[in-house]
C-alpha cells in the first residue's frame, strides 16, 4: 500500500519519528512517500493509500511552523481523494503542560475525522517526559499500523 508520511517538528523530534516510522513501513512491505514540508498539490500527486501524519506540539498546544500551510490547506479545501483513506496520527508533546499535551497531534487527529480518514489506530502520544527516544517507542504502533494497512491492501 502507498503510504503518505508528513511531519510537522520543531527540534527535529518528530521528523525523526517519521523517517523511522518511513523505514518499518518499507520494511512491512508498503511503499512510502514521506514530506517533511509540503502543500497540498504534492501530497495528492503522491496519489495516497494511507497517510500518517506526525506532529510535535509548541506554544499552548499548538501545531509547529512548518506544518500549518499543509493544515490550512487541507482544513479549507477537505479534498475529496482523501476521504475514507486509512490512517493515524502520532503526537509528540510533553505532559508537564498538562492542559496542552499532544495538543498539535490533536489538532491533526481532528482534521481526519473532518477529512474523512479512517483512523485505523487510537493516536500514539509519545512523551518527552517519558523518553528520550520516541522514534523507538512509537514502533510497536508503527509496525501494529502496518499490519492494519496490509489487511487493507
Amino acid at each position: 500500500m502507498k503510504v503518505v508520511v508528513f511531519s510537522g517538528t520543531v527540534y527535529g523530534a518528530a521528523e525523526d519519528v517519521a523517517r523511522h516510522a518511513v523505514a518499518r513501513l518499507e520494511a512491512a512491505g508498503h511503499q512510502c512517500v514521506y514530506f517533511r514540508r509540503t502543500d497540498l498539490a504534492p501530497l495528492l500527486d503522491a496519489q495516497p493509500q494511507a497517510l500518517l501524519g506526525i506532529t510535535s506540539t509548541t506554544g499552548l498546544g499548538e501545531l509547529p511552523d512548518d506544518l500549518i500551510p499543509l493544515y490550512s490547506e487541507l482544513r479549507a479545501s477537505l479534498p475529496a481523494a482523501l476521504r475514507g483513506l486509512p490512517g493515524g496520527v502520532i503526537g509528540l508533546g510533553d505532559s508537564s503542560y498538562d492542559d496542552s499535551f499532544c495538543g498539535g497531534g490533536e489538532l491533526l487527529r481532528e482534521l481526519f475525522d473532518e477529512l474523512g480518514i479512517e483512523q485505523v489506530q487510537p493516536m500514539l502520544r509519545l512523551d518527552a517526559c517519558e523518553t528520550v527516544t520516541p522514534e523507538t517507542d512509537a514502533e510497536p504502533w508503527v509496525d501494529a499500523l502496518a499490519e492494519q494497512l496490509k489487511r487493507r491492501g
